[in-house]
């Protein structure tokens, strides 16, 4: 008797025999084979179908939102730019001519234009580095377990919800020679400072408006820190510990990689606004002694020159700027935020 005839399902390599009987196994010969891999199969289609559907519903559903965002974000940038090809007569209401890239041409070879762009993004360097490091060490200190965490996270948010132009005459108040808080504190207690017009010397003006900025705006940033803050797993602490790991160190190693996410998205909101800021130098200086932004120079130009082609121009060049830096984060932070949401996966 024969190893075939007792197992006759088997056989060497190349026996029709196997063959058959490994495909009945794999493709499940049967009725009831047949039935399974049938609904399997009507399964799978029905799924996508029903995918199908919910994009379809959901493109239904929020195109007439998307359509009008589009409309009210396209139709006064479209107007902005018609109006920076054209130069208007400042004597004769409504007397222009078309000149194309000529306003372009002029705010780009012209020194104004280039000095206000270099403030702009020395606000802006300084006052989002120190928010990111003070909203850092707020977060930390909020996450913290004690007896009326509740309380001091309000009060903490509160200067984010003051107007940013009350703020701003706040801050002016306070800088006031002779008669300012800060001026007569540093007089007071002799420290350099106290007999400096602050808000209208190059540099502590500036310094002025960076303080005023960190003031209002760090409450934003640490509420974003916060969040990522609560996500960590306390069991990573806790393993730290059993290693014997000091505080600075899961601080530094621990704490801060796994805050990345948080504190890059805080980075390019912040860094976001504070390239259009106008309204803290606008009250507070009037643009003068450093001071001048660049959408402080557009509204000079604009309204107060009345150079309706040139202030234009000036407001179209920021957008792109504020557009250009929107896409540098989205390419490279934006691509760190995913790869480490994958990782944590």
């Amino acid at each position: 008797m024969t190893i075939k005839t007792l197992f006759p399902g088997r056989g060497r390599a190349g026996d029709p025999s196997e063959g058959d009987v490994r495909g009945q196994g794999q493709a499940g010969v049967g009725p009831s084979g047949t039935r399974r891999l049938g609904s399997r199969g009507t399964g799978d289609s029905r799924t996508n179908a029903r995918d199908r559907a919910e994009r379809r519903l959901a493109v239904r559903m929020t195109a007439p939102s998307l359509i009008l965002m589009a409309l009210v974000a396209a139709v006064p940038i479209g107007y902005a730019l018609w109006l920076s090809l054209n130069q208007y007569s400042v004597r004769t209401a409504g007397l222009s001519r078309f000149v194309g890239l000529d306003n372009y041409i002029n705010a780009l070879t012209g020194p104004a234009w280039w000095a206000a762009f270099g403030q702009t993004f020395l606000f802006a360097a300084l006052s989002v580095s120190l928010e990111l490091v003070l909203g850092t060490a707020m977060a930390v200190l909020l996450n913290l377990a004690f007896k009326g965490r509740a309380l001091l996270r309000t009060v903490v948010l509160l200067p984010y919800a003051i107007v940013t132009v009350v703020s701003a005459i706040t801050w002016e108040t306070m800088f006031q020679p002779n008669l300012g808080l800060v001026t007569n504190v540093l007089s007071a207690l002799g420290l350099p400072g106290g007999d400096v017009v602050w808000l209208g010397e190059h540099g502590y003006a500036m310094a002025v408006i960076v303080l005023a900025d960190v003031w209002k705006t760090t409450p934003f940033a640490a509420l974003i820190i916060l969040a990522g803050l609560q996500v960590i797993p306390r069991e990573t602490y806790e393993a730290a510990e059993l290693d014997g790991s000091s505080k600075w160190q899961t601080f530094v190693h621990i704490t801060l990689p796994l805050l990345r996410p948080a504190i890059v998205l805080a980075a390019i909101f912040r860094t976001m606004d504070a390239l259009r800021v106008f309204d803290l130098p606008f009250v507070l200086t009037r643009g003068a002694n450093g001071t001048e932004t660049m959408s402080m120079l557009a509204y000079t130009q604009l309204r107060e020159n009345r150079l309706v082609g040139e202030g234009s121009a000036l407001s179209i060049l920021t957008f792109l700027t504020v557009m250009a830096v929107s896409i540098v984060y989205i390419r490279f932070a934006g691509g760190n935020i995913r790869d480490v949401a994958k990782g944590e996966r």
